[in-house]
């Protein structure tokens, strides 16, 4: 077997596994806080605790970046890797909110499984099969994303969140240890500059579609966190009751993974086709309609159909951003170049939960759908009025890397 495709399923495996480790124990943050005896401010709790790790993302992801690019992308994944074992499991054995804190913050600082995993793929595959190993990145995370939920509530009914927290921590050593001993790094020139973020961020502004590129990021990202806060609620007014509110999220929640896991990789062929920006503009307009028209629906099953379909187009945006990255950013920067992304992408994750919560408790749910979709259709509109050289560059559907 080619290297590539060695590389590639190794670290789907991992991806995998590390998403599902992911979401086998954050979702369940909430009731861990009461099992640990926090009675009073669990909202408040809550929303720290999702937003500590974002924040502290952000700040460091562009450090283990310039770090990438000095000494591989490798080393970062596995660095990333044990870090997150240590500290899940760590958390199995809290006894308080501020600890809990602190091994949240840590997770934000010192991880980056997923960015390392994309960007090794990204410049160790060959050029007519990035668009397709991209995606199928993606199909691992979503398919982790799908998986992890109902395996960690198993878990946390069957022997308690704290063994949750700790088979996470396994999943993560398994895949680092998969990625020690059968990942090889072909492609990979060490950067010669001296790693600094300053000079880094410099260098991204001074490549105009790479900072468009960030910006998209934050949008899409935003636009997807937006509906996260109020979903349940939304879904309680669709006519589920409280009682079964949980079960109905999750499998809500779950069908945009399940379209990516189904569809993703075809998205992946088409953009080694066609390009990465068409791709992207088609994935942008089916979102937005897709978003839009989730407002129509008064019952629960029109509702959940209209939402697999947005996952069929949304799932083609994310690698469309990760191959455009690849294409627009020179090999000695991108490492930097997916960390300053992922800094994005962090910014984003917090921003969204925010104007989410905030259009629901000033207007109404519905209107939270109407200004996900507007985010969307601005994302599109940026797309199509990259205009002359640029937007040459970021239509082409080869790569060099």
């Amino acid at each position: 077997m080619a290297v590539w495709k060695r590389n590639l399923w190794v670290l789907w495996v991992g991806a995998f596994f590390t998403s599902a480790s992911y979401s086998m124990v954050i979702p369940f943050l909430p009731l861990f806080l009461i099992q640990i005896h926090v009675h009073q401010h669990i909202e408040m709790w809550s929303g720290v605790l999702f937003s500590a790790a974002f924040l502290a993302g952000a700040i460091a992801a562009p450090f283990w970046g310039s770090m990438s690019d000095r000494y591989g992308r490798k080393p970062m994944i596995i660095r990333a890797g044990l870090a997150l074992f240590v500290i899940y499991t760590l958390t199995a054995f809290v006894t308080n909110p501020y600890e809990l804190l602190a091994l949240r913050i840590s997770q934000g600082l010192l991880t980056g499984f997923i960015p390392g995993t994309i960007a090794l793929v990204g410049t160790n595959t060959p050029n007519d099969k990035v668009g397709y190993a991209l995606a199928m990145i993606s199909t691992a995370t979503a398919a982790g994303g799908v998986i992890g939920p109902l395996i960690g509530g198993g878990i946390a009914e069957l022997a308690g969140n704290r063994v949750a927290f700790a088979s996470g921590g396994l999943l993560v050593l398994i895949s680092t240890l998969m990625v020690i001993f059968w990942v090889k790094e072909e492609n990979f020139t060490p950067s010669k500059e001296k790693g600094s973020v300053m000079n880094d961020l410099k260098q991204a502004a001074s490549n105009r579609m790479f900072i468009m590129i960030m910006f998209l990021t934050i949008v899409t990202t935003c636009s997807l966190m937006t509906i996260e806060p109020v979903l349940p609620l939304y879904i309680v007014k669709l006519g589920g009751s409280a009682s079964n509110t949980s079960l109905l999220a999750g499998i809500v929640f779950s069908l945009p993974g399940i379209a990516s896991v189904i569809c993703g990789p075809y998205w992946g062929k088409l953009a080694d086709k066609v390009g990465f920006n068409k791709v992207l503009v088609i994935g942008l307009l089916g979102g937005g309609i897709g978003t839009l028209a989730q407002t129509i629906f008064g019952d629960i099953w029109g509702f959940s159909i209209v939402r697999f379909i947005f996952g069929v187009f949304f799932c083609g945006v994310f690698p469309a951003i990760n191959g455009l990255v690849v294409k627009t950013t020179s090999q000695d920067f991108r490492g930097r170049a997916f960390s300053l992304n992922q800094t994005a992408n962090q910014l984003g994750g917090m921003i969204g939960p925010m104007i989410g919560g905030a259009v629901g408790g000033l207007f109404s749910i519905r209107m939270v759908f109407v200004v996900t979709g507007l985010l969307l259709f601005a994302a599109l509109f940026l797309v199509l009025n990259s205009s002359g050289k640029k937007k040459q560059e970021i239509t082409s559907p080869s790569i060099h890397v």
